[in-house]
């Protein structure tokens, strides 16, 4: 599984709001400035987090983007199947069924269901707040 920009960023997007949880709502320039993300392309990830109720928006002066729910209630696995759909780490099990013609004779499918579930209990298990209280490597 490879994580894109997107997902990243909105993880980046995530921690950072979680560093400032006292400030209200973070105007989009601020957020993109400290993350060094361009506008344009945060404003469509913070729209889709928005959408999924990740997080509360508010339109005009004083407005911006907050944590919907405190930083402690957000997984990794949470944010990045948002923002990339899935966590399996091949295509025969991205989708909601297994569509795969040889499924009953694939060799493989018990080790990449053993994968995706490893993957999956990993990031459920690491928050928001337990990436925004580590400090940088």
């Amino acid at each position: 599984m490879i994580v894109s920009t997107k997902g990243r960023y909105a993880l980046r997007v995530m921690i950072d709001l979680a560093e400032h949880p006292g400030e209200g709502y973070i105007p989009l320039r601020e957020i993109a400035q400290r993350q060094d993300i361009s506008e344009k392309y945060l404003e469509s990830i913070l729209k889709l987090l928005v959408k999924e109720k990740l997080l509360t928006g508010l339109r005009g002066k004083g407005g911006g983007y907050r944590l919907s729910r405190p930083a402690e209630a957000y997984t990794v696995g949470e944010i990045l199947r948002c923002t990339e759909g899935t966590l399996a780490p091949v295509s025969c099990l991205a989708g909601e069924e297994m569509v795969c013609p040889r499924r009953r004779e694939c060799r493989t499918l018990p080790l990449w269901l053993d994968l995706e579930r490893v993957v999956a209990d990993y990031l459920d298990g690491v928050t928001v707040a337990d990436l925004a209280q580590q400090s940088g490597v």
